[in-house]
């Protein structure tokens, strides 16, 4: 589901229920692109203290209230700065939203330098890629912004301090809470798009989405132009609209993710959000599954922690992507052509028997032969052997026997050779699957440290720290942030523990999990050491259930996810060894049980860390 205006609109009646008359307590720029604000809302708003998220970022704008309270640097970036000199203990007069537009406008009131009252508007615009965070005067000029657009970027509106601001209209749309069945009418009769374009096209905050549901409502289908609409289906469509208007004006929002079913009755995974109830899907209630929220807030935290936490981490992690591509592609190549080379000196043995049977039978052989044919006493056959016929049968034998000594050494140092990038390709296999698998900059910083301590990467000195995931240019320094093992609990009460990279695998292997607890890992692919503890518990006295769903984590968490099923093997953790020398994650055990899980983790609890 979009971030429409509607979204905007639950979230506007959200923020001015609460905030009105809340005072400004603290102001964090925990991002380069968002804010969180600390706020201490009137005893008659519910009082107490509330944490409110703001993102500008191009690939995930969002505004919301949230309990999480995230880390910022210890100096503070400018436009941070600015703020706490102005709205610093200032006081929310207002929350607003102009029209159906993806915009809010929080006006805050405060004392100037010289004491006196004044008041400053701070605005978000939740515009995909053109999201911004923008601080206005009085007078509605630009102040400053998180993000400055000059005139080379946008020739719509620029957004530096002392320009004027305004919300550019580009498409001409009109805002549907001002529309009039009249003019509603007019545009329906005329216009050769199906209505759900039409509506999309038209008005501000339609999401696709939500033009889809109203002709749903509607019992429209989009197969037919807006201009071959009879009046009974234009009068049924601007009900369905003016209802939805109606709801959005009184603010009746009902905020609810919609879920897909699958096999079972099991919940899959969530298809679309909504602030009012889709009938789109609730029409469809074998299919879909609905869950209602208490705030448009609370569903948005649940609906993008993660993917906002993943695009986040993708995104920083595309230099360590980029390195261990380049370097597997490498290795990857340089493999096969070794491989190539050991099977061109598996013939060498041809050459050592062919120097024999000169040796042997070479009294025989007629001076300047180009080829012979001797008894071969290995196979009891004739063999063809050829010759140089300036060279004695003697300097002919030597010739092969040179040929094959020299085949023989090549074999041996390729087969180690090979051996030894064979070990790197499964290492950087794995370091490419911890990739997948990192959640926060402490994973990011883990694997580069792996990464640095394995030499296939330089290792960074003071000055080319800033490059490191973790860096915090404000502080000048670098800063590990503290990365743990996933932790679980099954359905009866065990813990499972699942580590994120091979650093993790190692400490959660060998030095966090006991003898007696439950080691699991995919067959034969990259993939998370998962640890099932046993409490003191036999192996046969740990319930069925709790096995299956570790190695359903087992299965999640490794190479082959996509696979649907994974084979998993799983021991005792007293019998996984790891070699002297052997790279990180990297074990051997030599008696196992094998289950087949599927790579569904939906029903697990995740207990944060």
């Amino acid at each position: 589901m979009a971030f429409d205006g509607i979204t905007t609109a639950s979230l506007c009646k959200e923020f001015a229920d609460r905030l009105t008359g809340a005072r400004v307590y603290k102001i964090a720029q925990t991002d380069r692109d968002e804010l969180v604000l600390t706020l201490k809302p009137t005893a008659e708003c519910g009082g107490g203290q509330c944490r409110l998220y703001l993102s500008a970022d191009a690939s995930l704008p969002l505004a919301y209230f949230t309990a999480k309270n995230r880390q910022a640097p210890l100096q503070a970036p400018a436009f941070c700065m600015l703020l706490r000199k102005h709205l610093q203990n200032g006081r929310i007069l207002s929350v607003t939203q102009p029209g159906l537009e993806r915009i809010l406008r929080f006006e805050v009131e405060h004392l100037d330098e010289m004491g006196d009252l004044c008041r400053h508007t701070l605005v978000i615009e939740l515009m995909g890629k053109h999201s911004n965070l923008i601080f206005l005067n009085d007078e509605e000029q630009i102040v400053d912004s998180i993000k400055h657009i000059s005139a080379l970027v946008s020739s719509v509106r620029e957004v530096l301090p002392g320009r004027p601001y305004f919300v550019p209209d580009t498409r001409n749309k009109r805002n549907p809470l001002a529309e009039t069945q009249d003019a509603f009418d007019a545009t329906f009769r005329t216009q050769q798009v199906p209505p759900a374009k039409l509506l999309l096209s038209t008005y501000t905050g339609i999401s696709t989405e939500m033009a889809e549901e109203l002709c749903h409502r509607a019992a429209l289908t989009n197969d037919r132009s807006a201009s071959s609409m009879t009046d009974a289906d234009r009068a049924s469509l601007w009900n369905a609209f003016r209802d939805l208007m109606e709801t959005v004006q009184r603010g009746d929002f009902a905020p609810c993710i919609y879920y897909k079913k699958e096999e079972g009755g099991r919940r899959g995974a969530p298809v679309g959000y909504s602030a009012v109830p889709m009938r789109i899907y609730a029409d469809f209630d074998a299919q879909f599954e609905e869950v209602r929220f208490d705030s448009m807030s609370e569903l948005l935290e649940t609906f993008y922690a993660q993917k906002n936490e993943v695009t986040r981490i993708r995104q920083k992690s595309v230099d360590l992507r980029r390195i261990v591509q380049t370097i597997l592609e490498r290795d990857v190549h340089k493999y096969d052509l070794q491989c190539k080379q050991i099977r061109d000196t598996e013939k060498r043995d041809k050459y050592r028997v062919y120097g024999e049977l000169l040796n042997a039978y070479g009294y025989s052989i007629p001076a300047g032969a180009k080829s012979c044919e001797l008894d071969n006493y290995y196979t009891g056959e004739k063999l063809r052997v050829p010759l140089d016929s300036t060279l004695t049968p003697q300097q002919n034998a030597k010739k092969y026997f040179d040929r094959y000594t020299k085949l023989k050494r090549t074999n041996e140092a390729l087969t180690a050779l090979t051996a030894e990038v064979k070990s790197e390709i499964e290492h950087l296999e794995s370091i490419r699957t911890s990739l997948d698998l990192a959640t926060n900059e402490g994973d990011l910083a883990q694997i580069r440290q792996e990464l640095e301590d394995s030499g296939l990467v330089k290792r960074h000195n003071h000055a080319g720290s800033k490059r490191r995931p973790g860096y915090d240019k404000s502080k000048g320094r670098a800063r590990t942030p503290v990365s743990k093992p996933l932790h679980y609990i099954s359905s009866d009460g065990y813990d499972i523990y699942v580590g994120k990279n091979n650093t993790q695998n190692d400490q959660l292997t060998f030095h966090f999990s006991d003898p007696g607890d439950i080691w699991l890992h995919a067959n034969d692919m990259p993939g998370s050491h998962v640890i099932l503890r046993a409490g003191g518990k036999s192996m046969d006295e740990i319930p069925d259930r709790a096995f299956e769903e570790a190695a359903s984590l087992a299965a999640w968490y490794s190479a082959g996810r996509e696979q649907g099923k994974v084979e998993i093997d799983y021991l005792l953790r007293r019998n996984v060894k790891k070699p002297g020398g052997a790279k990180p994650g990297f074990v051997v055990y030599y008696t196992n049980y094998s289950i087949l899980a599927r790579a569904d983790i939906t029903g697990l609890t995740q207990v944060e860390s």
